[in-house]
């Protein structure tokens, strides 16, 4: 079998957890940062768990993770 070709996107934006779960970070901290709360870009600095329904397309897209 052929190696698989991990998506450079991909790779930058999610890891996989001990336990096989997709960890992500959170959108909307990047700029426009004045009119948000300091409460919310704290919160914003946290990783997540990524959906459920989105976990096996991710996983097919880094296959080496």
């Amino acid at each position: 079998m052929p190696k698989i070709k991990t998506h450079s996107g991909a790779k930058k934006r999610f890891k996989l957890s001990k336990n096989g779960k997709v960890i992500r970070a959170h959108a909307n901290k990047s700029h426009i940062l004045n009119k948000k709360t300091r409460k919310r870009k704290r919160g914003l600095r946290q990783t997540v768990v990524a959906d459920v329904t989105n976990t096996p397309q991710i996983k097919r897209l880094i296959p080496y993770k």
